[in-house]
């Protein structure tokens, strides 16, 4: 499972938070949502997974990717890339 730490905008519709909770339900990924303080000083969760304050921070198999372009980009590739053989 999959956890976004976002903004508290209320809707979808009027941040870059609100395009990742989009692509992830896009792709059918079951993700929890972490909404954060609005002062930036105030995200100490964020910073220590990132080194910065800034959301969307998408944290998927262990991996904490920040900016939504980037993390669209990752779901895209996830999507398209053949899974991993095992040995």
């Amino acid at each position: 499972m999959a956890t976004l730490y976002r903004c508290t905008t209320p809707t979808d519709w009027l941040c870059p938070c609100g395009k990742v909770a989009r692509a992830l339900r896009r792709e059918g990924i079951p993700f929890s949502e972490v909404a954060v303080p609005q002062r930036r000083s105030r995200r100490p969760e964020v910073e220590a997974l990132t080194g910065q304050r800034r959301v969307p921070v998408l944290v998927i198999d262990g991996e904490a990717i920040c900016d939504s372009r980037r993390i669209v980009e990752h779901l895209e590739y996830r999507r398209t890339s053949p899974p991993p053989s095992s040995p």
